[in-house]
């Protein structure tokens, strides 16, 4: 009978304690899910509005993802960045357009481009950002690529194919991810890189001709 008491006592005390390990154990992963940090949403669609454009124009990342990542480019880099000039007057700074990059619904981050701005494109971070959020107003040197790459987007300004690498000319609004263009650009790598192959295979054989008669020469004067 004191056995068996002894025994259920040791059997209870090995419950509680393995159920107290697991409590243990179990406690600091529910507070670290619990604290753990929400990850930053990530962009996947741009907003432009401003003069001209009669119904917003909207990029998403799943439908433009080369044209997405250029626009986004564009503004990206200021979220962080301080201040780096002054503004200019109203009448100098021209057409202006928002830019709003968004994760879903949520506004993330909002920026007025001026793409015609007297000696280049300028762009303004406002106090007020979507949601609420406030943060320092600042002025920037826009990227000289910016009025292009709003043109693309589908934006009314001028054409200026020369700022972006391989020229994008005529009409508005190009598809960046445009599988025919994306062909033609391999086609003419593929077409340069057959003319360099010939024009190094004339040369070789201009160079054995010449060695060539060289030899001939010298073995009629031995």
């Amino acid at each position: 009978m004191v056995r068996g008491a002894i025994t259920r006592f040791v059997a209870a005390t090995g419950v509680l304690a393995a159920t107290a390990v697991a409590a243990i154990g179990l406690a600091p992963a529910a507070a670290y899910a619990e604290g753990a940090p929400k990850p930053a949403p990530k962009p996947n669609i741009i907003q432009i509005t401003g003069k001209g454009i009669d119904e917003k124009i909207v990029i998403t990342q799943a439908e433009s993802k080369r044209l997405f990542s250029s626009l986004l480019s564009e503004v990206n880099w200021m979220a962080s960045a301080r201040s780096q000039t002054a503004a200019l007057a109203a009448d100098k700074l021209g057409a202006k357009y928002t830019v709003t990059v968004l994760s879903g619904k949520t506004g993330l981050q909002s920026y007025e481009l001026f793409p015609s701005a007297v000696g280049g494109p300028r762009a303004h971070r406002t106090a007020k950002q979507p949601n609420g959020k406030k943060g320092s107003e600042g002025w920037f040197y826009g990227r000289l690529t910016m009025p292009e790459t709003l043109r693309v987007s589908g934006v009314p300004l001028e054409a200026k194919p020369d700022i972006i690498g391989g020229g994008i000319g005529g009409g508005v609004g190009e598809d960046l991810d445009d599988p025919e263009t994306e062909a033609a650009g391999v086609d003419g790598v593929f077409g340069q890189m057959r003319q360099l192959y010939l024009l190094n295979g004339a040369v070789l054989i201009v160079i054995f001709v010449g060695l060539a008669g060289i030899a001939f020469l010298i073995r009629r004067r031995v």
